[in-house]
């Protein structure tokens, strides 16, 4: 009896949970299909849900299919704490009827006794790929050739040239110095790729780099030079060229395994005809080197500027008119735009002569994405008034170049009026010093020490420390001491310089902490995290040991270098299967081990007896 009590209190919290929950209408579909294509609509709901309407979908898509429901139910004790979830799907099976871009109107159900709205969608048709079938012929007749030799095989040349390709776009091409350029790295395939390996991406010789964060790259389907691929970007930056004239972005090289269909002219048993044979092939991509064409910023630039280009809005305020001597007085100064804003100086501030004046503080909100650097600088000013009085501080004025118009702009903001009356205590007795230089106040009176004329004592010249063992002890230890840090300090000067060596030395303990932080990720059971840093701690360790920068680094030539040290074929061999194993985890997690620990030991195992071989 007590049981049934339990489970129907346990049921009414799950459904006072599910009617205190928020309802959800959310609509979904692929942003780009191609003509001829079928796709899914889907409209889901978090509810048990009815009476769905959709908008008209006959003039831009034929509905092959549907709608067709289907609910679902979850429900979870947690801590004690009893969830349930309902959840209703809405599933459409369209084919689009022409090529465009096609937006798809709110859709609404009746969920919990009322109405409710879903997103709106924005679909693009891309035409279909008409080369696909005389490509498909080509790689058929490709394999035949090769099937006439080989029996079956797939190397580099059977993969169509234009099917898979690295890219790279950099726009604008002419830019003014400081103005950002948007480059992007994107991935175009019409093949499976099985494994990427780490991609070489120039290094921005005469730029400022603000990287762009990509998480997950995502593929999507994309029409280029009439043939459809599945592409993704797989890295961005915003470049800020430091100075005028041509400034070339060399190329990137990154290696790709693709999986391709081996067909079998050869017909060895009966199950040959129903099925495949797939083979991976090996190929380089890369991307030719890119120039932008940066211009001089033009003449006739306005007192106070500091380089500054972007576009650009400034505000001010002051945290009061008027204030009591002693009282802080704050000037809020907020700089807004796009552009390099980390570059951005601070405006002067001119307090009177009789304030003192602290350091600013500097406050940034910038985040980077395909268009730019943007965010805002907010810069606090603070000044201390000594003496009462009617003050002004003058107009605060901040000048850059504005990229839309090709001109100069110059922002202000004040000037202020300052009224300071007299605060607490007495400012007659206080002696002040240049606040220019922002030294304290001095209060005469307590800044004297007058002469003593009671209770003196007089000691003999033989009980006095001056000139005695232990004072010249006092002199002769700290001298000593100085003498063995100047040593150190000049031995660790000289090995500082010698960059190799100190890469060198700090390779373990680098790779050390990576490795705690991917123990960390383990516990988490973040397997890519945990692929992606073990991965780093790899390389990075191979590159500060063998003194190799990270770009050169190669599989073949780290099994040379690693000969060349007396690391025997063994551990070499190690090493390279567990940098062959991170790297198919990474690109290829659903076939990826799940024995993490083991990986890890194996990594730590490895570097542990590489660091014992290889003594610098």
């Amino acid at each position: 009896m007590r049981k049934l009590i339990f489970l129907l209190f346990l049921m009414t919290i799950a459904v006072a949970g599910v009617e205190a929950a928020d309802v959800v209408f959310k609509a979904s579909a692929p942003r780009t299909v191609a003509m001829g294509d079928q796709f899914r609509l889907t409209y889901t709901v978090n509810s048990e849900a009815s009476d769905l309407r959709v908008p008209e979908l006959s003039s831009s898509f034929d509905v092959l299919m549907g709608p067709t429901t289907s609910t679902s139910f979850s429900q979870s004790i947690i801590n004690g704490r009893s969830s349930s979830e309902t959840s209703t799907t809405f599933t459409f099976i369209l084919m689009p009827k022409k090529d465009g871009t096609f937006n798809i109107p709110p859709a609404t159900v009746r969920a919990k006794g009322a109405n409710y709205t879903s997103n709106a969608l924005a679909i693009k048709v891309i035409p279909a790929d008409k080369a696909s079938s005389s490509s498909r012929a080509q790689a058929q007749q490709q394999d035949d050739f090769e099937d006439k030799d080989n029996g079956s095989s797939a190397s580099a040349a059977s993969v169509a040239k234009n099917g898979v390709f690295l890219r790279v776009s950099v726009t604008p091409r002419s830019v003014y110095e400081q103005q950002g350029v948007l480059v992007t790295f994107k991935l175009y395939t019409r093949y499976d790729i099985s494994s990427v390996n780490p991609p070489k991406f120039p290094e921005y010789d005469g730029f400022l780099a603000q990287e762009i964060e990509i998480n997950n790259p995502q593929w999507v389907l994309e029409r280029y030079n009439g043939m459809n691929y599945n592409a993704a970007v797989i890295k961005q930056t915003v470049l800020y060229p430091q100075r005028s004239g041509p400034i070339t972005i060399k190329g990137s090289k990154m290696d790709v395994t693709i999986r391709v269909r081996a067909q079998r002219k050869k017909v060895t048993s009966i199950f040959d005809d129903f099925f495949d044979t797939y083979q991976d092939v090996n190929k380089v991509l890369t991307t030719p080197p890119v120039t932008v064409n940066v211009k001089p910023l033009p003449s006739g630039k306005p007192a106070g500027f500091s380089g500054t280009v972007g576009s650009f809005t400034m505000s001010s305020s002051i945290n009061s008119n008027s204030v009591k001597t002693n009282d802080a007085v704050t000037i809020r100064l907020k700089i807004s735009g796009n552009g390099n804003l980390k570059l951005i100086k601070n405006p002067e501030v001119s307090f009177p002569n009789d304030f003192e004046v602290y350091d600013p503080k500097v406050t940034n909100d910038i985040h980077t994405s395909t268009s730019g650097v943007s965010g805002s600088k907010t810069i606090e000013y603070m000044a201390i008034p000594r003496y009462k009085g009617d003050f002004e501080i003058p107009a605060i004025r901040f000048s850059y170049f504005d990229t839309s118009s090709g001109s100069y702009r110059t922002l202000t903001a004040g000037p202020y009026k300052l009224h300071v009356a007299q605060g607490s205590g007495n400012s007659s007795n206080a002696a002040i010093s240049n606040y220019s230089d922002k030294e304290n106040v001095k209060f005469l009176g307590k800044d004297i020490r007058y002469l003593k004329i009671n209770n003196i004592h007089f000691m003999e010249t033989k009980d006095m420390f001056f000139s005695s063992s232990l004072y010249w002890i006092c002199y002769l230890i700290p001298a000593i001491l100085f003498i063995i840090f100047f040593i150190i300090y000049r031995k660790q000067v000289k090995e500082n310089a010698n960059i190799a060596l100190v890469r060198t030395k700090k390779a373990n303990k680098i790779a050390v902490r990576r490795l705690k932080n991917a123990s960390k990720l383990m516990k988490e059971n973040k397997k890519e995290a945990f692929y992606d840093e073990v991965l780093r701690a790899l390389w990075g360790y191979l590159s500060d040991k063998l003194s190799i920068p990270q770009a050169n680094l190669t599989k073949d030539n780290v099994e040379a270098e690693l000969s060349k040290y007396g690391v025997d074929e063994n551990l070499s061999k190690e090493f390279m299967d567990v940098l062959n194993t991170c790297e198919f985890a990474r690109f290829a997690p659903t076939q990826a081990s799940d024995d993490l620990g083991q990986l890890y030991d194996l990594t730590v195992d490895a570097i542990g007896r590489m660091e014992n071989t290889i003594k610098k």
